[in-house]
C-alpha cells in the first residue's frame, strides 16, 4: 500500500512540473529598449517562448530548404561527392553515341561480310527483314501533295531556264558541231594554258551561282578531292569529257544522266588549289584538253 501511495505521488509529481513546462511555454515577455540618458522607451516587443520556438523552427526550414535548392539547381551540386561533373556528363554522352555508331558499324561489316561469303559459296544472298536506322518502314502510304511555294519555284525555273538549248538525241556530238551550253555567267578570270599545266579557264560569277552542264552526258565521278574540292565530270559522246572544280556542293551523283543547262553543281571556293570562288571548266576531247573559249563565248 505504501509503495502504490508513493508511486502515485511520483505520477503527480511528473504531470505538475509537465503542467508548469508547458504553462510557461505560454508567459508572455517584454522587450524593451530604452534611451540611457532620458529613460524613454524607445521600443518594445512582446513574445512568448512559443513564438521563439516557431521562429527558430521557421528559420531553420528555410535554411534547410534554401540550402537544397541552391544545391538541386545551381553549379553548386557539382561540389556533393559523387556528383557527375559537366565534362564527365558531357564525356558519358559522347561515348553513348560512339557505341552506338560502332553497333551500327559492327552491323553493316557483318551484313558486307556475310553477302561476301555467299557470292563466294555460290548461295542466295536474303535481304534482310530490318535494317537500321528505319530501313525496313513502308513509305506506299505517304502521299505528296505540291504546295503554293513549290509551284512559284517551279515556274521560277521555267521561266529562266525556257530557252537553255537541249541538243537533239541521237546526233553524234563532236567539237566541230557541239552547242555547247555556258556553265556559268561570269569573267574569265584565268585562260586556257597548258605550258603550266592549266588545262581549263576559271570563271568568277555571282555567289552560289548554279553551275550548269554544258551538253547532255553521263556524270562519271561526283566527290571531294583534296586540291580541287567537290568535282564534277560529264562523258558526252564522241569520247568528248567536260569538268566542273572548287564546286561548293554537287547535285549529282555518278551514273546519273543529265541534259545540256541541267543544274550539276554550286560554285564555290573548295579544295588547296583555290585562290577565291570561282568554277575552273575543262574541256577534254580523246584524252587532250582544249580551250573552252574556242568553242563558248563569255
Amino acid at each position: 500500500m505504501a509503495g502504490f501511495v508513493i508511486g502515485s505521488m511520483k505520477n503527480r509529481s511528473a504531470n505538475k512540473i509537465k503542467r508548469k513546462f508547458f504553462h510557461k511555454l505560454k508567459y508572455t515577455y517584454r522587450l524593451v529598449f530604452y534611451n540611457d540618458s532620458t529613460f524613454a522607451e524607445v521600443w518594445h516587443v512582446r513574445f512568448t517562448l512559443i513564438n521563439i520556438l516557431s521562429l527558430i523552427g521557421t528559420i531553420f526550414l528555410l535554411l534547410v530548404g534554401g540550402s537544397i535548392a541552391l544545391v538541386m539547381f545551381t553549379p553548386m551540386r557539382e561540389w556533393v561527392p559523387g556528383y557527375p561533373t559537366q565534362a564527365m556528363r558531357n564525356q558519358l554522352i559522347e561515348n553513348i553515341l560512339r557505341i552506338d555508331s560502332l553497333e551500327y558499324e559492327s552491323q553493316v561489316r557483318d551484313r558486307y561480310f556475310s553477302a561476301i561469303r555467299s557470292f563466294i559459296t555460290g548461295e542466295e544472298t536474303e535481304a534482310p527483314e530490318s535494317l537500321p536506322n528505319g530501313s525496313n518502314i513502308n513509305y506506299s502510304n505517304i502521299t505528296f501533295t505540291r504546295s503554293e511555294e513549290d509551284s512559284l519555284l517551279r515556274r521560277q525555273v521555267e521561266e529562266e531556264e525556257q530557252f537553255n538549248f537541249v541538243m537533239r538525241p541521237n546526233v553524234p556530238v563532236s567539237l566541230i558541231n557541239a552547242h555547247f551550253f555556258k556553265p556559268v555567267e561570269g569573267i574569265v578570270t584565268n585562260k586556257f594554258d597548258p605550258q603550266t599545266r592549266h588545262f581549263g579557264i576559271d570563271l568568277v560569277a555571282n555567289p552560289n551561282e548554279v553551275v550548269k552542264a554544258s551538253l547532255d552526258g553521263t556524270v562519271i565521278m561526283s566527290v571531294w578531292t583534296i586540291e580541287t574540292g567537290y568535282v564534277v565530270q560529264l562523258q558526252h559522246a564522241s569520247n568528248m569529257l567536260t569538268v566542273y572544280k572548287h564546286n561548293a556542293s554537287l547535285l549529282k551523283k555518278a551514273g546519273e544522266q543529265v541534259k545540256a543547262g541541267d543544274a550539276i553543281a554550286i560554285i564555290g571556293n573548295s579544295g588547296e588549289l583555290t585562290s577565291g570562288p570561282h568554277l575552273h571548266f575543262e574541256i577534254w576531247q580523246n584524252g587532250r584538253p582544249v580551250n573552252p573559249e574556242d568553242y563558248i563565248a563569255f
